[in-house]
């Protein structure tokens, strides 16, 4: 398999390794992904092979020899793995060309697939319109390929000792031990994404007020930042875990906590693979592409004219998706998850 990025198109992607080792119970099974994400999939149940993409470094390839030597000798390695089947699930002129390089005989690409990655497909599938969310492509690939898929399965393969790291952290930073908690994801990848941090602490100190289950901010490192902003904007004590775990520790919390509240990110894929009661902030992406693949998720989004816009900075300058968007509608659809009671 070949979907080297991002954390929430990988996510997407699950159902077809599922697919794969169901219908190809012995088979060797390797999934080619970027450096960045290779923690979330090494040591998975159901793959025998993790196999590393620097995208950063092989994009110096014109300016460095060495660079040029290293990606031949990926391309070498590719070669000698005599792979039979090739499913490119990423669609770009960069992964359909990592497909051909491999030289197998089966290489299986979307045939809407841009930067003319279908020149190296052997197969090109079509899925019927309107086949918009990203799982829904992907199940239609798998499906074309005779893999049965109903119901899709996101394995994350989580591992006994991730989950007891897990727990030992929160109870660290939480002074006590946590049975109940909700999980905040503060950030998001691009700016428009984001909503503002003072609606956030808003949110959490309604929440705490309401003497439910405490609320756990969770991100990567990159989320610092809007965390601290957070922290500083809330009048009650906030439980922070921003940028203290492994990818792998966070999906571990993520499957702990009772319901999340979260953008438009990789971390809200997770969550929705765990099909956990969630409530995602939505401003200039489109939920009916890229939002949570779950029945319990909830997506809140203003109705404006200007959205889904698809940008990473506001098109109009007032970022208005976000900038309006008010605590109280947010807190209505928290309300709405289902959780469980709280024992006092």
């Amino acid at each position: 398999m070949i979907k080297p990025s991002s954390l929430g198109d990988i996510v997407h992607a699950l159902p077809v390794l599922a697919a794969l080792r169901r219908g190809y119970p012995r088979a060797h099974i390797a999934w080619l992904v970027g450096t960045t994400f290779v923690p979330f999939l090494e040591g998975h149940p159901l793959l025998d092979e993790v196999i590393p993409f620097d995208r950063q470094r092989y994009g110096r390839m014109l300016q460095s020899p060495a660079v040029r030597h290293d990606f031949l000798r990926l391309l070498a390695f590719l070669r000698r793995r005599r792979f039979d089947l090739v499913v490119d699930l990423q669609g770009l002129f960069r992964s359909g060309f990592l497909a051909w390089a491999t030289g197998a005989r089966a290489r299986v690409g979307f045939a809407d697939a841009r930067e003319l990655a279908p020149l190296f497909y052997t197969r090109r599938v079509r899925c019927p319109r309107p086949t918009r969310h990203a799982v829904e492509k992907n199940i239609c690939m798998a499906a074309q390929l005779g893999l049965g898929v109903d119901p899709p399965r996101f394995p994350l393969g989580l591992r006994t000792e991730e989950m007891h790291v897990a727990r030992r952290l929160l109870t660290e930073v939480a002074g006590r031990g946590l049975e109940h908690f909700t999980a905040v994801l503060p950030g998001a990848r691009w700016p428009t994404k984001r909503w503002r941090a003072d609606r956030i602490a808003a949110l959490l100190d309604r929440l705490n007020a309401e003497g439910g289950s405490p609320c756990v901010l969770l991100g990567a490192s990159a989320d610092r930042a809007i965390a601290d902003q957070v922290r500083a904007a809330a009048t009650m004590p906030v439980i922070d875990l921003v940028g203290r775990t492994t990818l792998r520790q966070l999906v571990a919390l993520l499957s702990l906590a009772d319901r999340v509240i979260c953008q438009d990110s990789g971390p809200m894929h997770i969550a929705a693979a765990l099909n956990k009661p969630l409530v995602a902030v939505f401003g200039p992406t489109d939920p009916a592409h890229t939002g949570p693949y779950s029945t319990a998720a909830r997506v809140v989004a203003l109705p404006l004219a200007c959205v889904p816009c698809g940008r990473r900075t506001c098109p109009l300058g007032h970022h208005a998706c976000m900038q309006q968007l008010e605590t109280d509608t947010v807190l209505a659809q928290v309300r709405e998850l289902p959780v469980p009671a709280v024992s006092s």
